[in-house]
């Protein structure tokens, strides 16, 4: 006796496994994201001593602004450059201000650049919550290199970013290339 043939399975009917993928580092992230937003501006310190600024991952800072590692980094490397003083919009900095940011900036790409050895660069900044900013009222600039690739299936499907380096490392191998800076305005 032949047995009953099974009708044929239509694509509606597939039940696909759930695949883990994990990023245990985003744990942080999303527990700041609860978390009161009473700790005050990541961007808001007086002196530091060089332990904390490796904690704080701040690579420079000046008497008009600083420049960091991101620790929710959307890449290697990405950094940011703020204004030192507490503004939400760039029409709100000085001449000054706007001209060292600028240079800081130009100074982020070309160390990266010499340091990692990226294929192009992000460079752009989100005003207010609704355009993406997580610090929306402290603006600041964010610096990300990019390379051929480092956007795959991984971002696309399942909202997981794979980096390539700690933030320990990349602070190490970016902080001396950041001591010697200098900004003169004419």
């Amino acid at each position: 006796m032949v047995p009953p043939r099974k009708p044929r399975t239509t694509p509606s009917e597939i039940k696909a496994s759930p695949v883990r993928l994990w990023a245990p580092w985003r744990s942080a992230y999303v527990a700041s994201t609860r978390a009161p937003k009473d700790s005050g501006c990541i961007f808001c310190f007086d002196r530091l001593t060089a332990r904390q600024k490796r904690q704080r991952l701040i690579l420079h800072t000046n008497q008009h602004a600083l420049v960091m590692l991101n620790r929710y980094p959307y890449t290697s490397a990405h950094l940011m450059v703020a204004p030192r003083r507490h503004v939400a919009s760039p029409e709100l900095l000085e001449r000054d201000e706007r001209a060292v940011i600028d240079e800081l900036i130009i100074h982020c790409i070309k160390e990266l650049r010499a340091a990692m050895r990226p294929s192009g660069f992000n460079v752009g900044a989100n005003l207010g919550r609704s355009a993406g900013a997580g610090v929306a009222d402290h603006m600041h600039w964010h610096v990300v290199p990019r390379w051929d690739g480092d956007s795959n299936y991984m971002t696309t499907i399942s909202s997981v970013r794979v980096l390539s380096q700690s933030l320990e490392q990349c602070f190490d191998s970016l902080a001396p290339r950041f001591k010697a800076i200098d900004i003169t305005l004419s």
